[in-house]
């Protein structure tokens, strides 16, 4: 693994780790593929709080990321491995034949030079990017579409990898890397091999600082607050609040279940992603 660890010099260092970004090419963005990213605070266009605990951060530019890879029957030329600050996974500078440049979501063993291509005809290797029924059954994906040319949306996180189970007629079957098995429509289109910088999920932080870096507020728990403020708030003492716990606007917060039951999309799903509490597996 990739990571650094640091002598203990301070009490944040002592429990800290860095990624050392040894596959990064190049430290500085392509300019005609960023803008600017204003920051929000959590809030929307009323100025309501609408996602807690965000605010403060870095400066950012956006990279504009190729998520459609719709450059058909055209070679691209892999310029760079670069670091993006908005997401957990590098990103790859695409060159194509005609000088168009592009960014894609590096996956795991990219390099410098590689050929990738995309639509029907490609080859199914790691980079490449093809309808769902012309992938081989079995093999690792990401960057998945939910519509036809729509753009992937599903599997683009650091080390995520869906796999490809089964096809029938116009469906094909994917398992995803939450557990979830769900069909798509096999014309939708996602990208051969898993996705690199797997070693982001080792990393520790070590002191509250470098997640305010990241734009991240300090997370206060209900119980500590008042009644005004919180569900789970005021009482004597250390008290549970009597009742499951909640979010400030009511919702179960603790594995219970927010989806629509009639939302249209249900059919599609054939088994539902595991239930993770605490670290331990709930069947």
């Amino acid at each position: 693994m990739a990571i650094k660890k640091y002598k203990p010099t301070s009490a944040g260092r002592r429990n800290s780790s860095v990624n050392k970004h040894e596959v990064i090419t190049k430290s500085t963005p392509e300019k005609s593929l960023t803008r600017p990213l204003k920051k929000t605070g959590g809030r929307n266009h009323s100025g309501k709080i609408t996602a807690r605990h965000r605010g403060g951060g870095h400066k950012r530019k956006y990279r504009i990321i190729d998520f459609k890879r719709n450059k058909d029957e055209m070679a691209g030329e892999v310029m760079s491995i670069e670091y993006d600050p908005n997401r957990s996974v590098n990103i790859a500078l695409i060159q194509y034949e005609d000088g168009e440049k592009r960014y894609i979501l590096a996956p795991h063993g990219i390099t410098v030079g590689q050929k990738i291509y995309s639509g029907p005809s490609a080859e199914p290797r790691s980079g490449n990017c093809l309808p769902l029924s012309k992938i081989p059954m079995g093999l690792p994906i990401h960057n998945i579409e939910m519509n036809p040319g729509q753009g992937g949306k599903l599997v683009r996180a650091a080390g995520g990898s869906a796999k490809l189970a089964a096809r029938e007629g116009n469906k094909a079957t994917i398992i995803l890397p939450s557990g979830e098995m769900r069909m798509v429509n096999s014309q939708c289109r996602a990208t051969i091999g898993q996705l690199g910088n797997m070693e982001h999920q080792g990393i520790r932080w070590g002191k509250a600082g470098r997640k305010r870096h990241l734009g991240r507020r300090p997370h206060v728990r209900g119980s500590a607050m008042n009644p005004v403020a919180h569900p789970m708030g005021g009482g004597e003492g250390r008290r549970a609040g009597g009742r499951h716990p909640v979010s400030p606007t009511g919702k179960l917060a603790k594995g219970g279940k927010t989806r629509r039951k009639r939302k249209g999309s249900n059919k599609m799903i054939i088994r539902r992603r595991r239930n993770v509490r605490n670290g331990q597996l709930v069947l």
